[in-house]
Parts: C-alpha cells; structure tokens; sequence
C-alpha cells in the first residue's frame, strides 16, 4: 500500500473530489486505483478566505514499485508519495508460564491503563492501585464538588480512574517523537473501546469527558480480562527498597495505607502531577527526584463565536471545521514568556481541587464543543533555578501557597476568584460582570486576581493580552473573564530514569507519564506508558530466562 500526501482540496469539495484528486496527482486512470483510505485530514487556514483541506490518502495499485520509480523523477511526487508505514502494535516480550511475582502499576489515568493493558498483553497479569475509585464514584463525587461545593480528597477531578484526563477535551494529539507509531496504538485501543473513528484520522482528535468515563470502563474490562487485577481506593504509603551486595538499590515491593505489603520487583509509578504526598514519600524512600520547570496562570474565558470568527472568517460554523481552537505564545520584556495551554473549545472552567483550602482551576470539553465560552489557560513559565531554588520539592510548596490565596480570594469555599480582563489591565478589582458568563462550578467571586498571582506573571500576562489581541481580534475585549488560578500545568519534579525506563538510582521502579515529569496530555502519556510496559516486560522476561 502506497501514501500520498499533502492533497489540497477546497472545504466544500464535494463527494469523490479526493480519489479525482489523487488520480489527477499520480496520472492514474481512476480504476487502476483501489481500496482508498482516509490517513489523515487536517485544514490549512492561512487564508481564511479560502480554507482548504489537507489530505494523506493510503491507497493500492497494481505495480506499486513502478510508480515510485516513476515519482522519483517528479520534484513533488517524490516528497510526497511513500510506502504507508506498517503502525501495527506487536508486543516485545511473552510472560513465563509461571511468574514469581507481578509487576505494580500506581495510578489509573491514561499512562497506568496503557502501561496495564500492554502488561496484561503480554500476560504479566499485573496488580493496578488507585487511591480514588471508579470512574462512575468518582463523577459523583466531583460533581459534589462542582454542584454543592464539597470536595473529596481522594475522589476528584485529580484522583480517581481516568486521571485527570477524563475531565478535560480528551485531546489526543502531541508533538512527541513516535517512531515506533505507539499513539497509533493508543488510539485504535480507544476506537476500540468507543471513541468515533475519526480519531484514527483527523489532524487534532479529541474525545470529550462524557464518551472518556465508557471508554475507561472499557479498558477497564479488557485489561481485567487478561489477568489485570484492580484494587480502587487503594493509598500506597511507602515503597520498599532494598541494597544487594553490589550496592545497587532494588524495589522489593509496596506498603498500602491499609497496612498491606506487596512483594514486587517491578513497579510502574503512573500516579500523575498531583500525588504530592506520594512525591514525599518517594523522597523519604531515597528515590532521586529534580525540580523542573512548570507554568502558573489562569483560565480565560471568550465567548466561542469570537474565536470562531478570528480563526475562519467567513467559514466559522462550518462542521468540519468545528469549534476553532487557538496557541498563542508571548516572550516578554521581564524575561517571562507568557503562551496559551490546554485550549478547550466550546468548553468549560472546572474546579480541580484536590486538597481542603486550596483551589485550582481547569479546562474541559464534551466531544461536541457546543458550549458557549472557549476556554484556555493563560499561564507564565516558571523555573526552579530563579522560582523555587534548593529543595527539589519546593515547586509543590509554591503551588500549594498560591492555591491557598485564590481559595480565599474567591471565598474560603471552591468558589474561584474571577477578574474581567479590563479590570486587570487597568489595575483594578473587579466587583460585578459583564457579557461573558463565566462557566465555571460551583461559582466566581469578582475581585483582584493580583492577590493570587506572582507580581511577575501578573506584569507579563498585562503586557501580554494586548498582544494577542492583535493576533485574535478581541482576545484582550474587557469583557472577557480570567478566573484563576491555574497551577497544575505539569508536575514540578521529574522522576529521574535511565536508557531503561528505571528510576536512575531505584532498580525496578520504572517513573512513568505526567507526574513523573515524562508526559503532557492523555496522548503522550499512553504512548510513555506502553514504552515503560515493554521495558518491564523485557526486563521480567530477562529474569525469568536467567532463573
């Protein structure tokens, strides 16, 4: 099977205008070309005036190796037309008939589910812990949050099955390295589990909250069916780790705030960007951890028809397009650069707490984007060097002391602080709102975002908004509302690993996706997941051959 890419068509091309397309690229009468896929489609809207559609097409002919001699001697052609690469998944290592001890995964978002489903794939029949609960309980128990203003510790939009991915777009896109096509893998997992197929092909997939909680469910299933055993509700509190004669530190299991032990030699730490307590005790076990940078901010509130209009012109509502999303970076004059993140279109501000007095905000979108307000953090970059020198946990403490403010500015009780942007860029308090209804559950409280924001982001976002509004008309309108604070962009510490996936001074913990420092969205944390899974597997494969 062949690929041609970088097929430009018109948005409104009609029915059979690609395969006419393709045939008038290659000077093929339409009957020598067959079995025609869709690869992927993007659009190209430079021009909002003429918004075209951009298509990699795989399809068969009968001589394949003539046509590519032939497109070696056209200019384009030869850029363009390729053998379709061979994305199938194919598991590295095959599980002993009898094992001596199973492998451990902590954490149940995107990340542990893949790091579990290739283990149970390659029947190491591994044991899944998750602090919260199932996704159902755990939806029940955020929405409390959402609706009656009562947050659980351990069941939230933080904690639970799903990880914090369920409530967000569900983007499943990235700009990580793939050569082994494993996102093609994470993505026909959740074709698979229920996601629409579109996923498989359009340039920027996305899911949705609603369609992820069945989704996870069933993974859930699949991995259970293959010998995966999940214990929800389950804390880990310590990590056993042990010195051999060689002086090399091994794990030798895990200790469950229930008091239970759990010998293993191989643990798959998937527990994401907000465990900070599991980051402590991972400390006091002697586990290297670094400081990393990560970003501070807020969440921006548009109404979508000003996005759509900005991005398409003419063409804003158009169905394939959709809801038109947004990345915008600034580099300002303090040094401090100032970049749009996890931009949610037709979407929504959600409370992300996940610990008593303090809050934290969110952006997520149901699969249609049909809602009002675009949504998008606004967030400043921070560094250990200049932000939070000397302990390699002293990010957490400076999330944890802004947190805390916004709690209080916006009420002492999950309600956010909120600010209109005309406000904050004359240097004054918001008292009431105006035409951009904030979205965000269980309310706003106006007042002065300055009180729950480091001067320096405060004086970079300033100088900032002015600038995107010269690049999206309307972006800094007064009326729009900035709710904060947005805190948990990615984790503040990396786990440190080798070429093998471990824990660079901890034999057999193998540091994995978000929290670890080695991920940033759902998409990217499945595929580093399945590369920790294989380095397991190859490693419990090893041992058992060498026993």
């Amino acid at each position: 099977m062949l690929r041609l890419t970088e097929l430009k068509l018109p948005l409104d091309h009609p029915e059979g205008a690609v395969k006419q397309a393709l045939c008038a690229a290659l000077g093929l009468r339409a009957e020598a070309v067959r079995d025609i896929t869709i690869a992927r489609r993007a659009w190209d809207a430079r021009k909002r005036s003429a918004i075209l559609l951009v298509y990699s097409v795989d399809f068969t002919v009968d001589d394949e190796a003539a046509l590519l001699r032939r497109a070696a001697g056209d200019k384009l052609l030869a850029r363009t037309l390729i053998r379709t690469p061979d994305t199938s998944y194919r598991p590295v290592a095959q599980a002993p008939a009898r094992l001596p001890q199973r492998p451990v995964v902590i954490g149940t978002g995107p990340c542990g589910i893949f790091a579990a489903l290739i283990l149970a794939e390659m029947g190491f029949r591994p044991i899944i812990l998750d602090r919260g609960k199932v996704v159902r309980e755990r939806t029940k128990d955020t929405w409390a949050l959402w609706r009656r203003n009562q947050l659980t510790p351990e069941s939230n939009v933080q904690f639970g099955e799903g990880g914090a991915g369920t409530f967000s777009d569900g983007k499943l896109w990235s700009g990580i390295k793939d050569p082994q096509h494993l996102g093609r893998k994470v993505l026909t997992e959740f074709v698979q589990a229920g996601a629409p197929e579109e996923i498989l092909y359009v340039a920027k997939p996305h899911i949705g909250t609603f369609r992820l909680v069945t989704m996870v469910e069933s993974l859930r299933a699949k991995i259970e069916a293959l010998g995966g055993e999940y214990r929800f509700g389950t804390k880990v509190t310590d990590f056993l780790v042990e010195t051999g004669r060689d002086g090399q530190r091994r794990m030798a299991g895990v200790v469950t705030e229930a008091g239970e032990t759990i010998e293993t030699q191989h643990v798959v730490l998937a527990i994401g960007h907000s465990a900070r307590d599991t980051f402590f005790q991972l400390q006091a076990a002697g586990v290297f951890i670094e400081a990393k940078p990560f970003s501070i901010g807020v969440r921006i509130e548009h109404p979508q028809s000003i996005i759509d209009r900005a991005r398409f012109g003419n063409f804003a509502g158009n169905p394939i397009l959709g809801a038109a999303d947004y990345k915008l970076v600034h580099h300002c004059l303090n040094g401090r650069s100032v970049y749009s993140f996890c931009m949610c279109p037709g979407g929504t501000v959600v409370a992300a707490a996940s610990e008593p007095g303090r809050l934290v905000t969110n952006g997520m979108s149901q699969y249609s984007r049909a809602e009002r307000n675009a949504n998008a953090g606004i967030v400043v970059g921070i560094t250990p060097e200049v932000d939070y020198p000397g302990d390699p946990l002293a990010g957490i403490a400076l999330q944890r002391h802004w947190e805390e403010k916004a709690f209080v500015a916006g009420g002492s009780n999950y309600c956010a602080p909120a600010q209109l942007v005309g406000d904050f860029l004359a240097g004054r308090a918001s008292t009431n709102l105006g035409a951009v209804m904030p979205s965000y559950k269980p309310g706003v409280t106006p007042t002065d975002l300055t009180t729950c924001l480091p001067d320096f982001a405060v004086a970079a976002m300033r100088e900032a908004l002015p600038e995107f509004g010269k690049q999206i008309r309307g972006f800094d309108m007064a009326e729009a509302v900035m709710t904060g604070v947005e805190t948990r962009t990615s984790s503040p510490i990396r786990i440190r690993r080798d070429a093998s996936f471990r824990s660079v001074n901890t034999l057999g913990l193998y540091p994995a996706g978000e929290g670890a420092g080695y991920a940033g969205g759902i998409f990217s944390a499945g595929v580093d997941g399945i590369r920790v899974a294989e380095a397991v597997g190859r490693d419990m494969a090893g041992m058992a051959a060498a026993a």
